[in-house]
Protein backbone atom coordinates (compact mmCIF):
# COMPACT_ATOMS: atom_id res chain seq x y z
CA UNK A 1 0.00 0.00 0.00
CA UNK A 2 1.33 3.42 -0.93
CA UNK A 3 0.76 6.33 1.41
CA UNK A 4 -0.24 6.34 5.08
CA UNK A 5 -2.95 4.09 6.46
CA UNK A 6 -4.65 6.95 8.31
CA UNK A 7 -4.38 10.71 7.82
CA UNK A 8 -5.67 13.49 10.03
CA UNK A 9 -5.62 16.84 8.24
CA UNK A 10 -6.01 20.18 10.02
CA UNK A 11 -8.47 18.81 12.57
CA UNK A 12 -10.43 21.29 14.70
CA UNK A 13 -12.86 20.37 17.48
CA UNK A 14 -14.66 23.19 19.30
CA UNK A 15 -17.18 23.05 22.14
CA UNK A 16 -19.57 25.86 23.11
CA UNK A 17 -19.30 26.96 26.73
CA UNK A 18 -22.56 27.45 28.61
CA UNK A 19 -23.34 31.07 29.40
CA UNK A 20 -23.15 32.07 33.06
CA UNK A 21 -26.14 34.39 32.52
CA UNK A 22 -28.53 34.92 29.56
CA UNK A 23 -26.86 37.94 27.96
CA UNK A 24 -23.28 36.84 28.46
CA UNK A 25 -21.17 36.68 25.27
CA UNK A 26 -20.84 33.32 23.58
CA UNK A 27 -17.62 31.48 24.34
CA UNK A 28 -16.01 28.49 22.69
CA UNK A 29 -13.53 25.96 24.01
CA UNK A 30 -11.10 25.08 21.23
CA UNK A 31 -10.11 21.61 22.35
CA UNK A 32 -8.28 20.65 19.14
CA UNK A 33 -6.75 23.26 16.87
CA UNK A 34 -5.25 22.31 13.53
CA UNK A 35 -3.96 18.82 14.37
CA UNK A 36 -2.43 16.89 11.47
CA UNK A 37 -1.15 13.33 11.94
CA UNK A 38 -0.31 10.27 9.88
CA UNK A 39 -0.38 6.62 10.88
CA UNK A 40 1.46 4.09 8.73
CA UNK A 41 0.71 0.40 8.39
CA UNK A 42 1.97 -1.65 11.32
CA UNK A 43 3.28 1.22 13.45
CA UNK A 44 2.38 2.66 16.83
CA UNK A 45 1.83 6.41 17.00
CA UNK A 46 1.63 7.74 20.55
CA UNK A 47 -0.05 11.05 21.37
CA UNK A 48 1.24 12.46 24.64
CA UNK A 49 0.59 15.52 26.75
CA UNK A 50 -0.84 16.56 30.08
CA UNK A 51 -4.55 16.32 30.92
CA UNK A 52 -6.66 18.75 28.93
CA UNK A 53 -4.30 19.03 25.98
CA UNK A 54 -6.83 17.53 23.54
CA UNK A 55 -5.31 14.11 22.96
CA UNK A 56 -8.40 12.12 24.01
CA UNK A 57 -10.69 14.42 22.01
CA UNK A 58 -8.50 13.77 18.98
CA UNK A 59 -8.79 10.03 19.55
CA UNK A 60 -12.58 10.15 19.97
CA UNK A 61 -12.88 12.15 16.75
CA UNK A 62 -10.78 9.62 14.87
CA UNK A 63 -13.11 6.92 16.20
CA UNK A 64 -16.19 8.82 15.03
CA UNK A 65 -17.45 9.27 18.60
CA UNK A 66 -17.01 13.05 18.34
CA UNK A 67 -17.92 15.21 15.34
CA UNK A 68 -15.11 17.46 14.10
CA UNK A 69 -15.71 21.19 13.68
CA UNK A 70 -13.53 21.14 10.58
CA UNK A 71 -10.74 19.15 9.01
CA UNK A 72 -10.46 15.73 7.40
CA UNK A 73 -9.77 12.17 8.52
CA UNK A 74 -8.90 9.68 5.78
CA UNK A 75 -8.40 5.93 5.79
CA UNK A 76 -6.34 4.68 2.84
CA UNK A 77 -7.07 7.98 1.13
CA UNK A 78 -10.85 7.74 1.57
CA UNK A 79 -12.68 10.17 3.89
CA UNK A 80 -14.01 9.00 7.24
CA UNK A 81 -15.73 12.36 7.82
CA UNK A 82 -18.04 14.51 5.75
CA UNK A 83 -20.86 13.63 3.33
CA UNK A 84 -18.98 10.71 1.77
CA UNK A 85 -18.01 9.12 5.08
CA UNK A 86 -18.89 5.46 5.68
CA UNK A 87 -21.69 4.56 8.09
CA UNK A 88 -20.70 4.09 11.73
CA UNK A 89 -21.34 0.36 11.39
CA UNK A 90 -18.79 0.13 8.57
CA UNK A 91 -16.36 2.40 10.39
CA UNK A 92 -16.36 -0.01 13.33
CA UNK A 93 -14.55 -2.53 11.13
CA UNK A 94 -11.78 -0.03 10.42
CA UNK A 95 -10.92 1.15 13.95
CA UNK A 96 -11.76 -0.04 17.45
CA UNK A 97 -10.96 1.43 20.85
CA UNK A 98 -9.52 -0.01 24.05
CA UNK A 99 -10.66 2.18 26.92
CA UNK A 100 -8.82 3.31 30.02
CA UNK A 101 -11.14 1.78 32.61
CA UNK A 102 -11.65 -1.89 31.72
CA UNK A 103 -14.57 -2.38 34.11
CA UNK A 104 -16.56 0.71 33.11
CA UNK A 105 -16.28 -0.26 29.44
CA UNK A 106 -17.90 -3.67 29.99
CA UNK A 107 -21.61 -4.39 30.45
CA UNK A 108 -22.00 -5.88 33.96
CA UNK A 109 -25.30 -7.56 32.98
CA UNK A 110 -23.88 -9.62 30.12
CA UNK A 111 -21.53 -12.55 30.07
CA UNK A 112 -18.24 -12.09 28.27
CA UNK A 113 -19.29 -14.53 25.56
CA UNK A 114 -22.48 -12.63 24.82
CA UNK A 115 -20.64 -9.28 24.66
CA UNK A 116 -18.11 -10.60 22.20
CA UNK A 117 -20.44 -12.64 20.03
CA UNK A 118 -23.06 -9.89 19.70
CA UNK A 119 -20.68 -7.89 17.52
CA UNK A 120 -20.34 -10.78 15.11
CA UNK A 121 -24.12 -11.14 14.82
CA UNK A 122 -24.64 -7.38 14.39
CA UNK A 123 -22.22 -7.25 11.47
CA UNK A 124 -23.42 -10.50 9.93
CA UNK A 125 -20.05 -12.20 10.38
CA UNK A 126 -21.03 -15.26 12.41
CA UNK A 127 -23.68 -16.60 14.76
CA UNK A 128 -24.45 -19.66 16.84
CA UNK A 129 -21.66 -22.21 17.13
CA UNK A 130 -19.44 -20.33 14.66
CA UNK A 131 -19.60 -17.22 16.83
CA UNK A 132 -18.91 -19.23 19.98
CA UNK A 133 -15.88 -20.82 18.34
CA UNK A 134 -14.57 -17.41 17.34
CA UNK A 135 -15.09 -16.05 20.85
CA UNK A 136 -13.18 -18.99 22.35
CA UNK A 137 -10.38 -18.47 19.87
CA UNK A 138 -10.12 -14.76 20.67
CA UNK A 139 -10.13 -15.31 24.43
CA UNK A 140 -7.29 -17.78 24.03
CA UNK A 141 -5.39 -15.30 21.88
CA UNK A 142 -5.45 -12.66 24.63
CA UNK A 143 -4.33 -15.07 27.34
CA UNK A 144 -7.66 -16.20 28.78
CA UNK A 145 -9.49 -19.53 28.45
CA UNK A 146 -12.68 -20.43 26.53
CA UNK A 147 -14.64 -21.13 29.73
CA UNK A 148 -14.23 -17.45 30.69
CA UNK A 149 -16.95 -16.72 28.12
CA UNK A 150 -19.58 -17.87 30.65
CA UNK A 151 -18.53 -15.44 33.36
CA UNK A 152 -19.52 -11.85 34.14
CA UNK A 153 -17.12 -8.85 34.31
CA UNK A 154 -17.13 -8.67 38.13
CA UNK A 155 -15.59 -12.14 38.29
CA UNK A 156 -12.32 -10.96 36.74
CA UNK A 157 -9.31 -8.98 37.90
CA UNK A 158 -8.40 -5.64 36.37
CA UNK A 159 -5.78 -7.15 34.08
CA UNK A 160 -8.18 -9.84 32.89
CA UNK A 161 -10.86 -7.25 32.18
CA UNK A 162 -8.46 -5.28 30.03
CA UNK A 163 -7.63 -8.46 28.12
CA UNK A 164 -11.37 -8.87 27.55
CA UNK A 165 -11.53 -5.28 26.32
CA UNK A 166 -8.73 -6.03 23.87
CA UNK A 167 -10.50 -9.20 22.72
CA UNK A 168 -13.70 -7.25 22.12
CA UNK A 169 -11.82 -4.65 20.09
CA UNK A 170 -10.33 -7.38 17.90
CA UNK A 171 -13.53 -9.32 17.17
CA UNK A 172 -14.24 -7.44 13.92
CA UNK A 173 -10.65 -7.69 12.64
CA UNK A 174 -10.04 -3.92 12.61
CA UNK A 175 -6.97 -2.40 11.00
CA UNK A 176 -6.44 0.19 13.73
CA UNK A 177 -6.68 0.07 17.52
CA UNK A 178 -6.98 3.33 19.45
CA UNK A 179 -5.56 2.70 22.93
CA UNK A 180 -6.72 5.29 25.45
CA UNK A 181 -4.40 4.96 28.46
CA UNK A 182 -4.68 1.15 28.20
CA UNK A 183 -2.63 0.33 31.31
CA UNK A 184 -2.97 3.39 33.55
CA UNK A 185 -5.74 1.77 35.64
CA UNK A 186 -3.76 -1.43 36.20
CA UNK A 187 -1.27 -2.48 38.86
CA UNK A 188 2.34 -1.95 37.88
CA UNK A 189 2.97 -5.70 37.94
CA UNK A 190 0.17 -6.23 35.38
CA UNK A 191 1.01 -3.31 33.10
CA UNK A 192 4.00 -5.02 31.52
CA UNK A 193 1.95 -8.14 30.75
CA UNK A 194 -0.75 -6.14 28.93
CA UNK A 195 1.82 -4.07 27.04
CA UNK A 196 3.65 -7.22 25.92
CA UNK A 197 0.32 -8.71 24.82
CA UNK A 198 -0.44 -5.61 22.74
CA UNK A 199 2.97 -5.74 21.09
CA UNK A 200 2.59 -9.44 20.29
CA UNK A 201 -0.85 -8.86 18.80
CA UNK A 202 0.44 -5.97 16.74
CA UNK A 203 3.10 -8.14 15.17
CA UNK A 204 0.90 -11.21 14.72
CA UNK A 205 -2.19 -9.45 13.34
CA UNK A 206 -0.36 -6.62 11.52
CA UNK A 207 -2.23 -3.99 13.52
CA UNK A 208 -1.61 -0.25 13.67
CA UNK A 209 -1.94 1.52 17.01
CA UNK A 210 -2.75 5.05 18.13
CA UNK A 211 -1.86 5.21 21.81
CA UNK A 212 -3.02 7.99 24.10
CA UNK A 213 -0.83 8.15 27.17
CA UNK A 214 0.81 10.32 29.78
CA UNK A 215 3.16 7.53 30.89
CA UNK A 216 6.33 8.32 28.97
CA UNK A 217 8.05 5.10 30.04
CA UNK A 218 5.30 3.10 28.29
CA UNK A 219 5.39 5.42 25.28
CA UNK A 220 9.15 5.05 24.90
CA UNK A 221 8.83 1.27 25.07
CA UNK A 222 6.10 0.68 22.50
CA UNK A 223 6.07 3.64 20.11
CA UNK A 224 7.44 4.05 16.61
CA UNK A 225 6.55 7.75 16.48
CA UNK A 226 5.41 10.28 19.07
CA UNK A 227 3.24 13.40 18.75
CA UNK A 228 3.37 15.89 21.63
CA UNK A 229 0.21 17.95 22.15
CA UNK A 230 -0.18 21.18 24.08
CA UNK A 231 -3.36 23.29 24.23
CA UNK A 232 -4.95 21.46 21.32
CA UNK A 233 -1.97 21.63 18.99
CA UNK A 234 0.82 19.24 18.05
CA UNK A 235 4.00 21.06 19.02
CA UNK A 236 6.52 18.30 18.21
CA UNK A 237 6.31 15.04 16.28
CA UNK A 238 8.76 12.44 15.10
CA UNK A 239 10.50 9.13 15.67
CA UNK A 240 10.42 8.14 19.34
CA UNK A 241 14.21 8.02 19.67
CA UNK A 242 14.60 11.49 18.21
CA UNK A 243 11.91 12.92 20.48
CA UNK A 244 13.34 11.40 23.65
CA UNK A 245 17.01 11.94 22.86
CA UNK A 246 16.70 15.41 21.31
CA UNK A 247 13.52 17.13 22.53
CA UNK A 248 13.45 20.54 20.91
CA UNK A 249 10.23 22.28 21.86
CA UNK A 250 10.25 23.86 25.34
CA UNK A 251 7.12 21.97 26.35
CA UNK A 252 8.53 18.63 25.17
CA UNK A 253 11.67 19.22 27.21
CA UNK A 254 9.63 19.99 30.31
CA UNK A 255 7.30 17.05 29.74
CA UNK A 256 10.23 14.65 29.53
CA UNK A 257 11.89 16.47 32.41
CA UNK A 258 8.81 15.91 34.57
CA UNK A 259 9.41 12.15 34.66
CA UNK A 260 10.58 11.24 38.20
CA UNK A 261 14.36 11.13 38.21
CA UNK A 262 16.63 10.84 41.27
CA UNK A 263 19.10 13.12 39.46
CA UNK A 264 16.46 15.74 38.56
CA UNK A 265 18.16 18.37 40.71
CA UNK A 266 21.42 17.80 38.89
CA UNK A 267 19.89 17.79 35.41
CA UNK A 268 17.88 20.95 36.04
CA UNK A 269 14.51 19.40 35.19
CA UNK A 270 11.55 21.71 35.73
CA UNK A 271 7.88 20.89 36.34
CA UNK A 272 5.36 20.89 33.51
CA UNK A 273 3.52 24.25 33.30
CA UNK A 274 -0.23 24.41 33.69
CA UNK A 275 -2.80 26.39 31.74
CA UNK A 276 -3.06 29.18 34.30
CA UNK A 277 0.63 29.65 34.99
CA UNK A 278 2.50 29.48 31.71
CA UNK A 279 6.18 30.37 31.98
CA UNK A 280 7.35 33.63 30.45
CA UNK A 281 9.77 31.79 28.12
CA UNK A 282 7.13 29.43 26.69
CA UNK A 283 7.73 29.90 22.97
CA UNK A 284 4.86 27.77 21.81
CA UNK A 285 3.43 30.16 19.23
CA UNK A 286 4.60 33.48 17.74
CA UNK A 287 2.97 35.75 20.32
CA UNK A 288 2.83 33.56 23.39
CA UNK A 289 4.62 36.25 25.31
CA UNK A 290 1.11 36.79 26.72
CA UNK A 291 0.69 33.71 28.93
CA UNK A 292 -2.91 34.57 29.81
CA UNK A 293 -4.07 33.73 26.29
CA UNK A 294 -2.39 30.58 24.96
CA UNK A 295 -5.10 30.05 22.31
CA UNK A 296 -3.71 32.60 19.86
CA UNK A 297 -5.42 32.82 16.51
CA UNK A 298 -2.38 33.44 14.31
CA UNK A 299 -0.32 30.44 15.41
CA UNK A 300 1.39 28.65 12.49
CA UNK A 301 -0.53 25.59 11.34
CA UNK A 302 2.53 23.58 10.33
CA UNK A 303 5.56 21.99 11.92
CA UNK A 304 9.09 22.76 10.80
CA UNK A 305 11.32 19.78 9.88
CA UNK A 306 14.51 19.66 11.94
CA UNK A 307 15.61 16.13 10.98
CA UNK A 308 14.77 13.09 8.84
CA UNK A 309 11.75 12.22 10.99
CA UNK A 310 11.46 15.06 13.46
CA UNK A 311 9.27 18.17 13.24
CA UNK A 312 8.64 20.97 15.72
CA UNK A 313 6.49 24.06 16.02
CA UNK A 314 8.70 27.04 16.80
CA UNK A 315 8.22 30.76 17.05
CA UNK A 316 8.88 32.81 13.92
Amino acid sequence: MSGPLLEVRDLHVHFPISRSFPFAPKRTLKAVQGVSLTLNQGECLSIVGESGCGKSTTALTIMGLQEPTSGEILFKGKPLTGPNAPARKDRARIAQMVFQDPYASLNPRQTIGRMLSSQLALHGIASGSDANHRVAEMLTRVGLTPDHANRFPHEFSGGQRQRIGIARALMLDPKILVLDEPVSALDVSIQAQVINLLMDLQETLKLSYIMISHDLSVVEHVSDRVAVMYFGRVVEEGHWHSIFSRPTHPYTRRLIGSVPDPDAVLTGARPVPDAEHLPSDAIFFPDLSHPADPHVEDAPSHLVPIGPDHRVRLAK
